[in-house]
């Protein structure tokens, strides 16, 4: 087969009424460009297709783990914060009812003859149920915490990896912009601390807060519960703090 290049076609070919040379051109442009395509000649499609977008970075197996980590932590507290609020508002009927079933046991005692013993407030049906809401709820925020517990574990785990790979004193890749991958453990380690703390707070305002008959302590009981004192405000600047080292939020 003969090739010939632009401009080197024979009198005969280019005499002859049919010759077109931007149809040629053309022709020669489709068949170079099958050949890129089936790899035949890299340099040439180096040259003719351009610059290739490239392509976003695939991150390493430790930093998907904690970024998935740090998505984790993020739901399983939009989750804790909605079961205590169903928390406290069962735990404020459970006050209401108490202090109802209190304030009929006084309206017996004052219209009797005044030698009757006092007794304790009558079983409650409505109030056994309330408390059992009340547990449910505390299994709730148990079976979250001990997810916050497991996710500390694995970055953790993640930490250990990297010491084992880098030694000691080795440098460290910085996974994602600026933190170093043991600053991810420290703050993990400080919100489940946070957590399991006002876990155990809020189990004991649970078990206490259907017997107590001070109005003024089952108030504290209350206002313990919803303001939550062990989750202070550095929780969310933890949290987000993290999400945007991570990327789930935007810089």
């Amino acid at each position: 087969m003969v090739a010939w290049g632009i401009g080197e076609f024979p009198q005969e070919v280019t005499s002859s009424p049919y010759f077109q040379p931007l149809k040629v051109v053309k022709v020669l442009q489709v068949k170079l460009c099958g050949a890129i395509k089936l790899g035949q000649d890299p340099a040439i499609s180096a040259n003719t297709l351009g610059s290739v977008t490239p392509r976003k970075p695939v991150l390493s197996v430790s930093a998907r783990k904690i970024k998935d980590n740090a998505a984790d932590w993020h739901n399983l507290i939009l989750k804790w914060e909605a079961l205590s609020d169903a928390g406290f508002a069962t735990a404020n009927n459970i006050a209401n009812t108490k202090v109802s079933l209190l304030s009929k046991d006084r309206t017996e005692l004052e219209s009797s003859d005044g030698h009757a013993e006092k007794t304790h407030p009558e079983y409650s049906e409505e109030l056994e149920e309330l408390c059992e809401q009340l547990r449910a709820t505390l299994d709730g925020l148990t079976k979250i915490q001990v997810k916050m517990e497991k996710l500390s574990s694995t970055t953790k785990g993640v930490c250990e990896l990297e010491n084992y790979h880098y030694g000691a004193e080795g440098g460290r890749p910085v996974l994602f912009h600026t933190w170093p991958t043991a600053h991810f453990y420290e703050v993990s380690r400080q919100l489940s601390d946070m957590y399991g703390k006002e876990l155990r707070l809020k189990r004991a305002i649970a078990e206490e807060l259907a017997h107590s008959t001070d109005h003024d302590l089952t108030l504290n009981y209350l206002s313990l519960w919803l303001h939550q004192p062990y989750v202070d405000g550095d929780s969310k600047l933890l949290l987000e703090s993290m999400l945007l080292e991570t990327g789930h939020r935007a810089l």
